[in-house]
C-alpha cells in the first residue's frame, strides 16, 4: 500500500529500468528448468526451420509456407537463449556495440520475410529475405564466440584472393 501511495503522489523515484530488473527478478527459473525451455525451444525452431525447407517444394504456397516457418524457427532459435541468460541480459546483449548492427540487419529481415511474404507477396524477396535472415544469424551467433567473426572475415578474405 505504501508503494501505490508513493506511485500516486509522485515520489516514487523508480524508473523503467528497475521495474525491469525486478521483473527478471522475480521470474527466476532453476537451471534445470533453464535447460528445459532452451533446449525446447531450440528444438522446436530447428524444427520448423527443417519443416520449413522441407515444405519449400510444394507449389504455389511451398514459399509462402518455407518463408513463415523459417522465420517462426529464427524467432523460437533466438528466444531459447533467454531461457540461458535472462530476457534482460539478452536484450541487453543483443544491443550490445558489437551486436547491434547485426541484430538490427537480423530483426528487419525477419519483418521483411513476413512483409514479403503476405503483403507484397513477392516470391523472389520472400526468398532474399530469408537468405539474408541465415547470413545475419549466423553474424549474430558467431559474435559470441571470441575471434570467429575475424576468423571468418580473414578466410573469406583469402578464398578471394
Amino acid at each position: 500500500m505504501d508503494k501505490l501511495k508513493k506511485v500516486l503522489s509522485g515520489q516514487d523515484n523508480n524508473d523503467d529500468g528497475d521495474i525491469l530488473q525486478a521483473a527478471n527478478q522475480a521470474s527466476t527459473l532453476g537451471w534445470g528448468t533453464r535447460m528445459k525451455g532452451f533446449i525446447a525451444c531450440f528444438v522446436l525452431g530447428v524444427l520448423c526451420s527443417i519443416l520449413g525447407t522441407c515444405l519449400l517444394w510444394i507449389p504455389r504456397v511451398g514459399l509462402i509456407l518455407f518463408a513463415v516457418l523459417y522465420t517462426f524457427g529464427n524467432v523460437a532459435s533466438l528466444c531459447s537463449t533467454m531461457f540461458l541468460m535472462g530476457p534482460l541480459n539478452q536484450l541487453k546483449r543483443m544491443c550490445a556495440k558489437e551486436r547491434a548492427l547485426a541484430t538490427a540487419i537480423m530483426l528487419t529481415c525477419l519483418v521483411l520475410t513476413m512483409c514479403s511474404a503476405f503483403w507484397w507477396k513477392n516470391n523472389g524477396l520472400a526468398l532474399l529475405f530469408c537468405i539474408l535472415q541465415f547470413l545475419a544469424f549466423a553474424w549474430y551467433g558467431l559474435s559470441y564466440i571470441p575471434f570467429a567473426r575475424d576468423a571468418v572475415i580473414k578466410a573469406f578474405s583469402v578464398c578471394l584472393k
